[in-house]
């Protein structure tokens, strides 16, 4: 999940004891190694708000001859401390190859250098998108067109659906975790077979074309560069081959998020997009090539996506079971899987008759 990096997201500055030794030494020799930093030592940490699966922190430097913290006069990187129990949801190693290679298709931030539980990243002179900006119909066309970019990528490693698989894995350790009456309200006994339904409902239909999908597309991994309107995504942790019209359905699921608002857990539904948001995205998704799309491709694509918000609910349902049990950051995982499952059990019947 995300971690908002728009200068106006920003909390307090950080104890200084929050950031590691090793990851202080190694931010101490980038920036002896920048002609342009007053004082190599003088470093300001900030807190970005929203992450929910690493903590993640603004490093800023004074640059010589500034005498004011304006945007411009100050050097600045990200700094990524893994949280606890990623080693559940995804391979750390996988993430970092992931990484590195988006950035050599120039994709997203440079690798700037790692320490034993983190690493240091190019920080983006960019804006992140809101919850809002996802209604704006610029801004919607926009994502479309970078999300099917993002689908063509010829990234390395096996080309094969990782969907179901993590799916079943996730089941198996969120009912290793779950105490019996939390497993029973949640209905955890019975989602083995509805993975298993769904994986053969969808793997014999003929639309699911399958590309490099992010998985993880809120608002808060998308930003936008205002000055020339281009598009970077960032956070690839969930990152894999997929059908895309999953990766469009999770992104229409998480349009009903706030992860600023007072209650960042809480889902509103009222804000799923309706037919007309979402066909006009998909068209938008579908016309990259130039070519107006038929008629009928447009709707053979809304109505797979449409079965695969039920895959999205399961996905993120079964993560904050599995994040309340191991992650400390401060957000009701619990609530929020609820929440997910709810709208599973409530969209099945429809969805699937379609």
């Amino acid at each position: 999940m995300v971690a908002i990096e728009n200068q106006s997201q920003v909390q307090k500055p950080a104890e200084p004891a929050r950031i590691p030794k090793e990851a202080r030494r190694l931010l101490h020799d980038l920036a002896a190694a920048w002609p342009n930093v007053a004082d190599c030592r003088a470093l300001e940490v900030v807190p970005l708000k929203g992450a929910m699966t690493n903590e993640v922190y603004q490093v800023r430097w004074l640059t010589g001859g500034g005498e004011a913290l304006k945007e411009r006069e100050v050097r600045k990187v990200l700094v990524r401390i893994y949280g606890e129990g990623v080693e559940l949801f995804f391979d750390r190693q996988d993430e970092l190859r992931t990484f590195e290679c988006m950035s050599r298709h120039g994709q997203g931030p440079r690798l700037l250098g790692r320490f034993p539980n983190g690493r240091v990243e190019e920080f983006i002179h960019a804006r992140t998108l809101s919850a809002h900006d996802l209604r704006d119909p610029e801004v919607s066309a926009l994502v479309a067109v970078k999300l099917r970019e993002f689908h063509n990528l010829d990234m390395p490693g096996p080309k094969h659906v990782l969907l179901w698989d993590r799916l079943k894995n996730w089941l198996k350790t969120a009912k290793n975790l779950c105490p019996t009456d939390q497993a029973n309200e949640l209905r955890l006994d019975s989602l083995e077979n509805e993975i298993n339904t769904l994986e053969k409902e969808f793997s014999g239909d003929c639309h699911h074309l399958i590309g490099f999908c992010h998985n993880d597309l809120q608002y808060g991994n998308i930003m936008i560069d205002e000055e020339t309107n281009m598009l970077t995504i960032i956070d690839y942790e969930y990152a894999s081959f997929n059908p895309v019209a999953y990766d469009i359905a999770n992104h229409f699921c998480e349009m009903a998020a706030d992860y600023h608002s007072e209650k960042p857990h809480i889902l509103d539904y009222s804000k799923y997009p309706d037919v007309d948001e979402q066909r006009r995205f998909v068209k938008n998704y579908l016309s990259t090539s130039g070519e107006e799309p038929e008629a009928e491709e447009v709707e053979n694509l809304l109505q797979t996506v449409e079965k695969y918000t039920l895959a999205s609910h399961l996905f993120w349902g079964l993560w904050g079971i599995i994040s309340d049990h191991v992650n400390d950051i401060d957000f009701d995982y619990q609530e929020y899987a609820r929440q997910r499952f709810e709208q599973y059990w409530q969209k099945k019947p429809a969805v699937l008759s379609l």
